[in-house]
């Protein structure tokens, strides 16, 4: 009944033409569907059946209050409460309660009634019915049924979601449930998923409800009977029976193409509204909205990596203690759930805005401020769960250090598609989002004027997210760079200490040592006490092994090209040895330099000369003992094509900030990687090769200095990515034969793309936030001839 009723209201009358007596009918029946859905709402909270907080609760109460009662009065308030029991024990919230029904002054009972949906709906546990049974292990669970597939949970904390779309068979034998997987979709789980229920009538059951529930949102048509067996048969020949959910669509579509009856009075839509069915919205504001709509998409499937991915691989191998568990998901489960709600108020507005129902026709859902001012402030109550992901961020090292079962599962799952960027990097996503939302908003309070209607609820919510910015950015800083530092553990050979406390990653890059052999290729890494430089693994690891790390304290950098002939060298003079090298323009030697200087003096300054040495890892040779190692070089093509894809995968991912540096013979900063951050875009791009005629539409989303490409913005990975560390982003020229609006060009070498946008707006954010996170600034002009520096500035 709920999906017939969404269907009637997002798809609209089944004509422009409308009799006032049908009209008044079909209002009269969503009314009433609406007025019953609130009393078995109300039911199920005095029933204990709806699982939800105590501000859930006490706000549910507030709407059912005001529709049954009218407006705040303090005195019949009270007395209607001892009188009606909504909630078991509701006497410990009473206070909410009143709080929350003395802002609802003016709303109607039908008002009230839509609101107390709306809460309802959003809630995880809003229509799930637990059945208890146990894994193949023994522990205790709950089953339960939804339109999502079939849902695990301990206790009433979900911890498993198995979608319909990976679902191929489901029976069941005896007491025993049975879900067998897609073989595509199999990487994190077993093949076939088994549950012991209390008995085979709950067992059987069970089974049913999932093969309603199956049919109805998966199926197009509804399942033929089978021919009965003559003689005998096995099995149940139980079998769904109604129209699907793609039936209803299809007939609710096909009823408008029918002629009504005629009668005598009409509602005629104007014609100038009715065009507005045809064509999406123009505004600025609404581009806006699209974008916070595009990049929420984006954040929930990035919370999905580690609240259902990550979390069925650590409960498959029982690789993670308990009390990390605890830790983990009771801090980002809340999160996720609250964003799920989020995204479904802002994927409405939308499709009101866009006018795909008839509320365009007053013009009251052209707006976004009023959707972002609220979930601002509900945000807020997550503060103190995002304050915790510092020490999720550790202990979850820590664990990982200790645990070989747990760093195995962690190593293991870092190479599933679906885990694109290092994993650790999906848990500094949630402070990270609140960065991008206050950008948005600023975006949207520069775009209006104070007299716009949607004005003053886009400045207040910017107000709400810019105070839990504040609060968190010291925050955010020191766990991007422990983030930064746990990745680099990972990736390089030969250190066991690298998050050593007080340490600081300020840059990495490629830079071309001096040796006896002539200049050969490194990688280096300056942090606040050291510099590390390493070559690349000839193992298939990926991994870089590490020759060498010179201390801050008492190092000397000078430019010295001259004295070498070298184009772009310098000299770095440390207490251990003296090298020099070279890079691969004078801006990256610019950098680097500055760089340098900047941490020699900041170790200088520090109050004791710092004693964190690196140390190496059990049976691995000495730094430095293999300098001379001459190395391969991989030509651009086989360089483009290796890294490119994702479904190219070894033991370690080679699409990094690290490789990539390699690869360009480029550097990124600490600074740059915050740069980035802010910089990120999700969204519908046709995207076109040099030589090819065609266009492909792709959902792209571009992240961590990269664009990965998706078929649609459902799907759980990407097909492929491109790294844009030194690509450069133009529009095409004339001789690129582009005969299109808002295209876009990326070039690095002789490997050219293009990209076209649906608006000028979304064209020139691409354009921006492209040139953002891959031009470094130039904080090394003193370094620069004046022409050159004159070019760099324009």
């Amino acid at each position: 009944v709920t999906s017939q009723l969404k269907l009637v209201e997002e798809c609209g009358f089944p004509s422009l033409f409308l009799s006032s007596h049908s009209l008044l009918r079909l209002y009269f029946l969503l009314s009433l569907f609406r007025y019953l859905f609130a009393l078995q709402i109300k039911r199920d909270l005095a029933e204990e059946r709806l699982t939800c907080s105590d501000n859930t609760a006490a706000l549910l109460i507030s709407h059912l209050l005001q529709s049954e009662i009218g407006d705040f009065d303090e005195s019949e308030d009270r007395e209607h409460l001892k009188g009606n029991r909504y909630l078991p024990n509701q006497e410990r919230i009473q206070g909410k309660i009143l709080e929350f029904h003395r802002k609802h002054v003016g709303q109607t009972p039908a008002e009230s009634d839509f609101q107390v949906l709306e809460i309802a709906r959003k809630l995880e546990m809003y229509g799930i019915r637990f059945h208890l049974a146990s894994d193949r292990e023994g522990t205790k669970i709950n089953l339960a049924v939804s339109h999502m597939g079939v849902l695990v949970f301990q206790g009433n904390t979900k911890i498993n979601t198995f979608n319909w779309s990976k679902v191929r068979k489901l029976s069941f034998k005896r007491k025993r449930f049975l879900i067998k997987l897609h073989p595509e979709v199999c990487g994190p789980y077993q093949d076939t998923l088994e549950f012991l229920l209390g008995s085979r009538d709950e067992c059987k059951n069970f089974w049913k409800i999932c093969v309603e529930y199956h049919t109805f949102f998966r199926l197009f048509d509804q399942p033929k009977p089978k021919a009965k067996a003559v003689f005998f048969s096995r099995g149940s020949s139980f079998r769904y029976s109604g129209r699907t959910q793609k039936q209803l669509v299809d007939y609710i579509k096909d009823s408008g193409m029918k002629k009504t009856p005629y009668e005598s009075t009409y509602i005629v839509i104007p014609i100038d509204q009715f065009l507005f069915f045809q064509r999406y919205p123009t505004d600025k504001a609404y581009f806006i909205a699209k974008e916070i709509l595009a990049t929420e998409r984006t954040y929930l499937k990035d919370l999905e990596v580690i609240t259902v991915w990550f979390r069925s691989a650590v409960i498959k191998e029982n690789a993670m203690p308990e009390g990390l568990m605890t830790l983990l998901f009771s801090n980002i489960d809340p999160i996720y759930e609250f964003h799920r709600g989020f995204l479904k108020e802002i994927e409405q507005r939308l499709s009101l805005w866009e006018g795909k129902t008839n509320a365009h026709v007053k013009g009251d859902y052209q707006r976004i401020g009023d959707v972002m001012l609220r979930n601002m402030r509900t945000l807020k109550e997550f503060t103190s769960y995002l304050q915790k992901h510092d020490e999720v961020l550790t202990e979850l090292e820590k664990a990982t250090k200790r645990l070989k079962k747990l760093e195995m599962v962690y190593k293991e799952f870092e190479l599933q598609k679906v885990c694109y960027l290092p994993l650790n990097t999906f848990l500094l996503k949630p402070i990270q989002r609140l960065m991008h939302y206050k950008l948005i908003l600023g975006r949207l309070c520069k775009h209006y004027t104070a007299e716009h209607r949607d004005f003053a609820d886009c400045r207040n919510a910017l107000k709400e997210v810019t105070e839990m910015t504040s609060q968190l950015q010291h925050s955010l800083i020191r766990l991007e760079n422990f983030q930064k530092l746990t990745e680099l553990q990972h990736d390089l050979i030969g250190i066991d200490n690298l998050t050593a406390p007080g340490r600081e990653f300020i840059r990495e890059g490629c830079l071309y040592k001096l040796t006896k052999k002539g200049l050969q290729q490194r990688m280096f890494f300056l942090f606040s006490d050291m510099l590390l430089y390493t070559s690349k693994g000839v193992t298939g690891t990926n991994q870089f092994k590490i020759h060498g790390h010179l201390p801050l304290h008492g190092m000397l950098v000078e430019e010295s090209e001259n004295e070498w002939a070298v184009p772009h060298c310098f000299t770095i003079y440390s207490a251990q040895k003296t090298i020099v090298v070279a890079a691969s323009t004078r801006l990256e030697m610019g950098k680097w330099m500055e760089d340098l200087n900047m941490a020699i003096e900041m170790a200088k300054k520090s109050t004791e000369k710092s004693d964190i040495f690196l140390k190496p890892l059990p049976n691995s040779p000495p730094p430095g003992s293999s300098d001379e190692v001459s190395l391969e070089q991989e030509s651009e093509d086989d360089i483009h094509s290796s890294r490119s894809s994702l479904d190219r995968q070894s033991h370690h991912r080679a699409n990094t900030t690290m490789h990539v540096c390699w690869y360009r013979n480029t550097s990124v900063s600490m600074a740059d990687h915050s740069v980035a951050v802010e910089n990120q875009l999700s969204g519908y791009l046709l995207r076109k090769f040099k030589n090819s005629n065609g266009w492909q539409k792709l959902w792209v989303v571009f992240t961590n200095f990269c664009l990965f490409f998706y078929k649609t913005h459902q799907d759980d990975y990407p097909l492929a990515s491109l790294p844009l560390l030194g690509y450069v982003v133009s529009s095409p020229v004339e001789a690129d034969g582009i005969q299109k609006d808002y295209v876009f060009k990326l070039q690095f070498k002789s490997h050219v793309y293009f990209f076209r946008a649906e608006s000028k707006y979304t064209f020139e954010r691409w354009m921006e936030v492209i040139k953002r996170a891959t031009s470094s600034p130039a904080r090394s002009s003193l370094l620069l001839p004046k022409d050159e520096k004159d070019r760099h500035t324009d």
